[in-house]
């Protein structure tokens, strides 16, 4: 059998197995597609017979490495026919049964075609470098897709890199001791307070994993996901971990529409136990947990509060640090309601360019209007949504009138049904 030779072949295993954290196994078959990738080359540019070559033309050949002998051969699976078309895909009988006299039609036999050494050996080592780094870029890009996709929504350590135009690209350690992997963390999911220097150190929240063969980090990273707060308030609260305390929900501005405002988040959290302070678990002795989770956000504000399944008390907790007087649900339908606060409570209810009263709305999904207190006309008001709600009562009126109908309807038959069986006793 004649073979190609490749010096050098084990050692460039062993090495590209090292440097790039594959198994062997996975180098190989990159090693073995990229020479016949090579051979597949060679065969077009011979082409003599001006034969078409489709896509599918070489599925039946495939490489085999000798990895001791350091070179490799080309094997074509051809069936056995009566007369021949094809000479890269069939074979005749006749030949065969020369070397194999029990050989039938329709069988397949396993062929060594490799050409010569010459020219086809400079073609093969030029080919297999550009088309192995390609096919180990793409087993490298299946490895990571695989380690982190059970990652996603989770939080990792990241080391920053560069920056590619307003992206930060980070390094990522990864679980089977590769390296580093590249992950992006755009512009959108950075914070305005960081300081993204060189070799600087974040936690990061993993977004996404991306699939397919884009160029750069496949790995989607962000700062500005609540999904960081959770994860840093469950990581410094052993009653969160203990599932004793539970964060019922999440609302953050990480980058305020204005520059004047700096980043805010609302936490609601609630407990089932009832010697436990959810809020005070939250923050910590003298606020020592809060504080970890505010130094790792950089300063960001962050408002703890105690979650209700009462909407009024939810919606006045929410508005904290302001005190609010009053909570009127005006129509729970469309989930629209009047916080009446103290005129000195006003700009705190709001927030610097309305941010508080946007993240309660949010954390709530109540739509929020502070009023005034002292100037509040509760007549007015609850005339004009009387008047709001009329509009669409009448169609509410007459769905009501004929559940009652059928209900009724209903009522007549089960009757009927009763006093049926009662003459029949």
């Amino acid at each position: 059998m004649s073979m190609v030779s490749l010096p050098g072949l084990k050692e460039l295993i062993e090495s590209i197995s090292r440097e790039r954290n594959l198994p062997r196994l996975a180098v190989q078959s990159a090693i073995r597609e990229a020479l016949l990738k090579g051979y597949e080359r060679y065969r077009r540019a011979q082409n003599l017979e001006k034969r078409q070559f489709d896509e599918e033309y070489f599925d039946n050949f495939e490489v085999e490495l000798d990895i001791e002998g350091e070179g490799f051969r080309v094997l074509s699976t051809k069936s056995i026919v009566e007369g021949v078309d094809n000479s890269d895909h069939q074979i005749s009988l006749e030949e065969v049964q020369q070397v194999a006299p029990e050989a039938q039609l329709g069988d397949s036999v396993v062929l060594d075609v490799t050409p010569d050494q010459g020219e086809f050996g400079r073609m093969a080592a030029m080919q297999t470098k550009q088309v192995l780094a390609q096919k180990l870029r793409d087993q490298q890009r299946q490895m990571v897709q695989e380690e982190f996709q059970d990652l996603e929504g989770t939080v990792l350590q990241a080391r920053v890199l560069r920056f590619e135009r307003q992206s930060v690209i980070l390094a990522v350690a990864s679980s089977f001791g590769q390296p580093e992997v590249e992950a992006e963390l755009p512009k959108r999911e950075q914070l305005p307070n960081d300081n993204y220097r060189a070799n600087a150190t974040f936690k990061v929240y993993l977004k996404k994993v991306s699939q397919g063969q884009q160029r750069g980090p496949q790995l989607l990273v962000s700062r500005a996901d609540a999904g960081l707060v959770v994860y840093l308030f469950a990581n410094e609260v052993p009653e969160i971990e203990d599932e004793v305390v539970r964060i019922v929900a999440v609302a953050r501005e990480a980058n305020p529409p204005s520059r004047y405002v700096g980043p805010r988040t609302k936490i609601a959290v609630d407990t089932l136990d009832r010697d436990v302070d959810p809020v005070g678990a939250c923050i910590g002795a003298r606020g020592s947990r809060i504080q970890v989770v505010v130094n790792e956000l950089r300063g960001e504000k962050i408002d703890v509060i105690r979650w209700s399944p009462d909407p009024s008390t939810y919606i006045a907790n929410a508005l904290s640090p302001a005190r609010v007087d009053e909570v009127r649900l005006m129509d729970p339908e469309s989930r629209q309601t009047h916080v009446l606060v103290a005129e000195d409570q006003l700009s705190l209810a709001i927030g610097k360019e309305g941010q508080n009263v946007r993240l309660a709305a949010r954390l709530t999904g109540w739509k929020i209007d502070i009023k005034d207190q002292a100037k509040y006309d509760y007549a007015g008001e609850d005339t004009k949504f009387a008047a709001a709600r009329a509009k669409y009562q009448p169609e509410e009126d007459e769905l009501e009138q004929e559940e009652l109908d059928d209900q009724n309807q209903l009522g007549l038959e089960e009757e009927e049904e009763i006093f049926e069986t009662s003459d029949q006793d």
